[in-house]
């Protein structure tokens, strides 16, 4: 199987959800506003389910564009 290594940007790109849900905790800890009827960190904690597709899926054109380029082996 030949497994190549993300580029720099990809693992930045996938960072971003995972940083915006585990580390940014002390911002957004709060059960008010209610967006939807749902508590802010329920609703901040779902958009970011949603946006990390849309991140994994930004990923995938980013390095499938560099593999269709030549960028890959």
């Amino acid at each position: 199987m030949n497994a190549e290594k993300p580029s720099a940007t990809a693992v930045v790109v996938a960072a971003i959800p995972f940083a915006a849900m585990c580390f940014s905790v002390a911002w957004w800890d709060r059960i008010d506003p209610r967006i939807f009827g749902l508590p802010f960190n329920m609703m901040w904690l779902l958009c970011w389910i949603v946006l990390s597709s849309v991140c994994i899926w930004a990923i995938y054109r980013l390095e499938r564009g560099k593999r269709r380029n030549g960028g890959g082996k």
